[in-house]
């Protein structure tokens, strides 16, 4: 079984999206939001909470990323952006979820030394946002614009030194557009350097040209060289499905149905 993508602000304006998740016993990666954090109450969430373990369906957790600079070198804007994420992170805890996911949102450096003031930021937003919360469950930090891996699996290492338990969440549908993989084709070298990290994935697909969130095998992601690469991890990864559309969710369900023994031997179950 898969997470899938729910934001909870559509849990709340549109009751159709929770009552599909629980009629289908589909288990939610729950997206918290501004919305989420300064429009809904403790009380709606621990109701939404209570909703999800009756009904026996794991959660995870996807905290904020709108508008965020948890790497800023501008104090004003990172101590901004922790202050949005500590708010979700109390939030989180209401759900018990299996993981987290963030993103680490790094903006191309101007020079050297911009590059290395972005990676300081990035640790101190991290470490200060899990200290809120002991015991943590796993953080996934997820590639979004990232030209490179090689950032990410820095910052990942540098937090695991600290003993915090982060990982990373490998987004192959924004290595495909946005880190120009389409054009690259260089999916070994994201493999190579995350592979250490690499503890959940999101799974959706695009033609190249933008974020599309398309089913499954609708784009033209090379997911054969994709599954040969997760199959060498060192350990089985969980999995988000990240369709935008009911029909893009149906497709990747097909998808993974007719390639079920292999799904079943490369992902871990939620």
């Amino acid at each position: 079984m898969f997470f899938v993508n729910l934001p909870l602000r559509y849990c709340a304006r549109e009751p159709f999206y929770l009552d599909y998740f629980l009629t289908h016993s589909l288990c939610p990666e729950l997206g918290i939001d501004a919305f989420a954090c300064d429009s809904l109450d403790t009380a709606w969430h621990e109701t939404m909470a209570r909703t999800f373990a009756s009904a026996g369906l794991a959660t995870a957790v996807h905290l904020p990323f709108d508008d965020l600079r948890p790497a800023s070198c501008d104090p004003l804007m990172a101590e901004a952006s922790r202050e949005r994420l500590l708010r979700a992170v109390r939030i989180a805890r209401i759900y018990a979820p299996r993981h987290m996911v963030g993103h680490a949102s790094f903006s191309p450096p101007a020079s050297p030394e911009q590059a290395e003031q972005q990676f300081e930021a990035a640790l101190a937003t991290w470490r200060r946002v899990l200290a809120a919360w002991p015991g943590h469950p796993p953080l996934y930090l997820e590639n979004t614009h990232d030209a490179e891996p090689e950032r990410l699996a820095g910052l990942v290492a540098a937090l695991r030194g600290l003993g915090l338990d982060v990982g990373v969440c490998l987004d192959v549908g924004h290595w495909h557009s946005f880190s120009q993989g389409v054009a690259r084709r260089d999916l070994s070298r994201w493999f190579a350097a995350l592979s250490p990290f690499i503890g959940h994935v999101h799974l959706h697909d695009n033609r190249g040209e933008g974020d599309e969130h398309l089913g499954l095998g609708q784009g033209s992601i090379p997911w054969g060289e994709f599954f040969d690469l997760v199959e060498a991890l060192p350990a089985r990864p969980t999995a988000t499905l990240e369709p935008h559309t009911k029909d893009a969710l149906r497709q990747s369900e097909a998808f993974i149905a007719e390639h079920s023994v292999l799904f079943a031997r490369l992902f871990r179950p939620v």
